[in-house]
């Protein structure tokens, strides 16, 4: 039988526990991070003090707002958080000989090989070694860092997340091979990777409420049998973990040759409208800059929209180059309003620009170029980080 040895490290509330650092006055206050109160936008982490009055990632700032009046709003501060993840991330390939970027603030561990290097004497269970050592790398992460972590250790990946999850806050769990069934039997179905709230409501209405009555239910040709067989999947040994960085779960940015993309995964997928733009927003404005520090400009920008049921949909469109956000963002917004079924939650953003040329003489898609505003804000950013300005809302167009 396979041992557990795929852990998955997830850095507990990371943003808020960044902030505490740099602010010790907020350490056991209720935080949201993502904006100021009042401003238009989506919750990006929240401690544990909210999280019990409803408020999640993802939820509109507004929402969180009425949850939660009395907690204290902090605006998302993208580039200050990077190195607290690249710290981390470094500790732990001390530790561990593979480590996989989830995400900025998860990552997955392969302890496969590693019986002899985590054995002491006397040390009869593998598997106890692993755990042992899990623990002294967590502790070792809160001293180094100040960030607190959790750990959950099985045999594939969707183990090690759950197990994570259930970990919280700050703890370490352990599903030994075999145990999985029994680990997994009273968990609400939502809590397996890749479930979100749509998927959720379709198991519930035919009856389906944990992960246990979800395994019984037998292979067929219908979308509930098709999760069920995928539960199955997720319990079986994965093997190693892949050759490279796979960055899931949340904000990741993509480059290939002759484009830029960025894109964003909610975990909490988004159903109304103002919050659904202010993340498109976000996305176009920091692909924008990209585009600037490429010194190119695109001629082509493309939507990628992913529902909750996981069907995906691209949309493009081509026009003269530019790099101003204003352009971008005015096609990024027509193509989300012609194409976003509104009654499906969505569960990813991303926006892609494509065509590149070297910035020469720019012109815009739609009206004359703005190389000045584009210029002004890029050496905000340079001197002050990116977060020091933002775009702001931009009402839709009747």
């Amino acid at each position: 039988m396979t041992p557990a040895r795929i852990g998955c490290l997830d850095l507990d509330t990371f943003f808020v526990s960044v902030e505490r650092l740099l602010d010790p006055s907020l350490v056991g206050q209720p935080v949201v991070v993502g904006g100021r109160k009042g401003d238009r936008g989506v919750v990006t982490s929240c401690s544990y003090e909210v999280r019990s009055l409803g408020v999640r990632s993802g939820m509109s700032l507004l929402e969180a707002a009425k949850l939660a009046p009395s907690a204290i709003f902090v605006p998302t501060r993208h580039s200050t958080y990077g190195p607290y993840a690249a710290r981390v991330k470094a500790i732990l390939e001390d530790w561990c000989p593979v480590v996989r970027t989830a995400s900025i603030d998860e990552f997955y561990l392969d302890f496969h090989g590693c019986d002899r290097l985590f054995h002491r004497p006397g040390d009869v269970d593998p598997c106890a070694s692993i755990e042992r050592t899990v623990r002294e790398m967590r502790d070792f992460i809160q001293r180094e860092t100040g960030l607190p972590s959790s750990v959950g250790l099985g045999v594939s990946r969707a183990v090690a997340k759950m197990a994570s999850g259930r970990a919280k806050p700050a703890g370490v769990l352990m599903v030994r091979a075999g145990q999985e069934g029994d680990f997994v039997r009273a968990l609400p179905v939502r809590k397996l990777p890749g479930i979100g709230p749509v998927a959720e409501q379709v198991l519930i209405k035919a009856g389906i409420n944990t992960l246990g009555e979800l395994g019984e239910v037998p292979d067929g040709p219908s979308r509930v049998a098709g999760m069920a067989s995928r539960l199955r999947e997720c319990l079986l040994p994965s093997g190693p973990l892949p050759d490279r960085d796979r960055p899931a779960f949340q904000e990741h940015d993509e480059s290939a040759e002759g484009s830029l993309s960025n894109e964003r995964t909610f975990f909490a997928a988004l159903g109304q409208e103002q919050p659904v733009l202010d993340a498109l927003r976000a996305l176009v404005e920091r692909v924008t800059w990209r585009l600037r520090r490429r010194k190119a400009v695109a001629r082509t920008v493309t939507l990628k929209l992913r529902y909750a049921d996981f069907s995906t949909i691209t949309r493009g469109h081509s026009g003269a180059a530019t790099s101003a956000e204003a352009d971008v963002w005015e096609v990024a917004r027509d193509l989300l309003l012609a194409h976003w079924s509104r009654r499906r939650r969505v569960r990813l953003l991303g926006v892609q620009l494509s065509n590149l040329e070297p910035e020469a003489a720019q012109v815009a898609l739609f009206r004359p170029p703005r190389p000045r505003a584009g210029a002004a804000i890029d050496a905000v950013r340079d001197r002050f980080g990116y977060d020091a300005i933002r775009l702001g809302a931009v009402a839709r167009r009747a």
